[in-house]
């Protein structure tokens, strides 16, 4: 079979999208602003562990990276067509299979256990308390039901940007190839 040069290069630009866009899914699926009472003990383990529970982040990360990995699979798919118009639905299934794999292979539990440290370094038990009350209450369970629809539409909404971003890389990576290898910012 018939290798693309530029299909190899966005099989790399590809993974280098995918990779970093689901570390900001996690750190947004359990980004929360708190202001910490400077006498209040640190948040334990334990505490942490119940505000992520509480907050359902794992299945919220599942969600944001599932939402995620569709919109970048989508714009991939239109990017690559444009750029190279044969290609075949063979390939493109084999650049999803591999995004899949990318995909498959975060984590979680892990990414959530390095997570507990980052937020017992900035969060006090009274935070925690105050979230775990919050996101315990009606309003705080009615943001966690919803944040996957808004989260989603947030992201339909983005999409024209993001498109353009993508074409505007895969513009700037090809010229970079054609010119050897070295980029103009």
């Amino acid at each position: 079979m018939k290798k693309f040069p530029r299909l190899a290069m966005s099989n790399g630009l590809l993974r280098k999208m995918i990779v970093p866009a689901v570390v900001l899914a996690c750190m947004a699926a359990s980004a929360q602003v708190t202001v910490s009472v400077s006498d209040d003990p640190p948040a334990s383990r334990e505490d942490i562990l119940k505000l992520f529970d509480v907050m359902q982040t794992r299945q919220q990360m599942v969600q944001i990276m599932k939402q995620v990995t569709l919109q970048m699979r989508t714009m991939s798919h239109e990017q690559l067509r444009k750029d190279n118009p044969k290609i075949s639905d063979e390939e493109l299934a084999r650049i999803d299979a591999r995004s899949e794999q990318i995909i498959n292979s975060m984590p979680l539990a892990d990414i959530l256990d390095d997570m507990v440290a980052v937020y017992q370094k900035h969060l006090t038990k009274g935070d925690v308390d105050a979230m775990i009350a919050f996101y315990s209450s009606p309003t705080g369970q009615k943001i966690l039901r919803e944040m996957p629809a808004m989260t989603a539409e947030g992201m339909q909404a983005s999409q024209p940007r993001m498109r353009k971003i993508l074409e505007d890389t895969m513009r700037k990576a090809q010229e970079s190839d054609k010119r050897g290898g070295t980029t103009k910012d």
